[in-house]
């Protein structure tokens, strides 16, 4: 009885086992069929792409960029992009292509709109040198001064007891002088010791350099040396001093009145020699590379239309204005008569630079995209194929343009039809292959 209990239930077991197995085998049969209805469809699709060969796997078949404008994103294609004409296409354009050369042309003058401005290193703001009250002013605005020429005069009190502590050290030494002279009489006699007489000796030196620090003194608060010498004890002092000019010029400046109170810092004239004067233009970052310190210009007024005053360029701003992106040029030109006024509008026409070794294409060869300049130059051996290469230009010459950058001498760009090639471009939706990359 046991062992048919037994048998039984090993034959329970095997029926369980056998049941899995049958399980496991449909649901794999389930799973393979569809995994193969997936990747069936997805060969389907590979298939459908343009340009994909029957056969071409999932990783032979080209990316949806490359699909997209029919270039490639791959090291072996070029970065630029290559459009593609049809010799009817060329001919209804009317295209022409014309060689990179050398330029030989000169570039036409540049011109520029500047005001007049007084020379910097000829202006000079005057100030006291005593602090005081003024009691005279002497010259008035537009006045032509000379060097030397008093401008206005200050009265000191601080200049009266310079005068008066010269004075009583002047006073000191010249009595110490006899004092020194009669000890030396005494020790020639052996009356005085001769350590009196080094002890005279060296108080003579300390007075005699204190006395030369107050005139030195009196000299920085402006007082002549005549002057200085004339000072005595019993003679009247006066407290007064000039002010000159410190060279020749004229009065454009003037902030002093009588009853002024002034100090060193106090600003009283200022004097401008208008001998020669700056012509200050403003000029845009592409025409930097024609125009350089030293270059040669001529400039005109409305005031005189018919006077052309030659100077050479003498400064360009390093700096480059952040709204106007523009930098300051300067011109130094002569004026003797003084006819040029400052603030008055000049026109600065500059003779441009030339480099005869510069690379020069037609102004119309070049067509511009974004913030690119580029143009479409002709494959070699390829009728019909234009690269489109990104150029860096330099001065204008009439007709022609500097090529700084983007093509090589004997180049064949298009002149005549590279708009239709730029549009030719855009309507195949090509992109130069550093951009997409940049994506």
């Amino acid at each position: 009885m046991n062992r048919m209990n037994r048998h039984s239930r090993i034959a329970l077991r095997w029926s369980t086992i056998a049941a899995s197995v049958i399980g496991l085998v449909v649901a794999g049969a389930g799973t393979t069929y569809l995994l193969m209805q997936r990747f069936s469809s997805a060969g389907e699709r590979v298939q459908g792409l343009p340009g994909v060969a029957r056969g071409m796997t999932m990783a032979d078949a080209p990316s949806a960029d490359s699909v997209g404008d029919g270039t490639s994103t791959t090291s072996s294609q070029p970065p630029e992009p290559i459009v593609t004409l049809s010799q009817e296409a060329m001919k209804r354009a009317g295209i022409e292509l014309v060689s990179v050369a050398r330029g030989a042309a000169q570039p036409s003058a540049m011109r520029i709109p500047g005001t007049i401005e007084a020379n910097a290193y000829r202006q000079v703001v005057v100030t006291p040198l005593v602090t005081g009250r003024v009691t005279r002013v002497l010259v008035e605005l537009g006045d032509v001064v000379r060097r030397g020429q008093t401008l206005l005069q200050v009265f000191s009190p601080e200049l009266a007891e310079a005068e008066t502590k010269y004075l009583s050290a002047k006073a000191e030494l010249e009595a110490h002088e006899q004092e020194l002279a009669r000890t030396a009489k005494l020790v020639g006699i052996g009356a005085a010791s001769q350590q009196e007489l080094e002890r005279l000796h060296a108080e003579h030196s300390a007075k005699l350099a204190g006395v030369q620090s107050l005139r030195s003194r009196l000299v920085l608060l402006g007082l002549p040396a005549s002057a200085i010498d004339a000072l005595s004890p019993g003679k009247e002092k006066d407290p007064t001093t000039d002010v000159p000019a410190p060279i020749d010029g004229v009065v454009t400046e003037r902030a002093a009145n009588v009853g002024l109170n002034v100090d060193l810092a106090t600003k009283v004239f200022t004097v401008v020699d208008l001998s020669s004067v700056w012509v200050v233009g403003a000029l845009y970052e592409n025409d930097f590379s024609r125009v350089r310190v030293g270059s040669h210009a001529s400039v005109t007024t409305k005031a005189d239309p018919g006077i052309v005053r030659h100077g050479r360029v003498s400064y360009i701003d390093p700096q480059v204005g952040a709204e106007s992106r523009t930098a300051r040029v300067r011109v130094e030109v002569p004026n003797p008569r003084r006819e040029l006024r400052l603030g008055m509008y000049a026109d600065i026409e500059v003779a441009a630079s030339t480099n005869q070794q510069s690379l020069v294409i037609p102004r119309i060869a070049v067509q511009h995209i974004d913030d690119r300049q580029v143009v479409y130059v002709a494959m070699s051996g390829e009728s019909g194929k234009f690269i489109e290469r990104e150029v860096g230009l330099g001065a204008v010459s009439g007709e022609d343009v500097e090529v700084l950058s983007g093509v090589q001498l004997d180049d064949r760009v298009v002149s005549k039809g590279s708009f239709f090639v730029r549009a030719e471009r855009e309507r195949l939706g090509l992109r130069p292959s550093r951009l997409r990359r940049g994506r």
